[in-house]
């Protein structure tokens, strides 16, 4: 059963740091609107928005890691 609690627990925090990195996202996309479109320079395959996009979501991990 304690396995069962661990697995729910992981799926959770999974869950969790998903939604949060969307809604960084989605306050980034607002803050940049007005110069550049991130999903079409994502698929105009524009490296430095995805290493920005990589280093957002990176420290969104380690955040919550010393949160939870």
């Amino acid at each position: 059963m304690d396995i069962m609690v661990k697995i729910l627990e992981m799926i959770i925090y999974v869950a969790i740091g998903l939604i949060f990195c969307l809604i960084g996202y989605k306050i980034l996309e607002k803050m940049y609107k007005k110069h550049f479109n991130l999903s079409e320079e994502i698929d105009n395959h524009n490296k430095a928005v995805g290493v920005m996009l990589f280093g957002l979501f990176i420290a969104i991990g380690i955040i919550m890691t010393g949160v939870l």
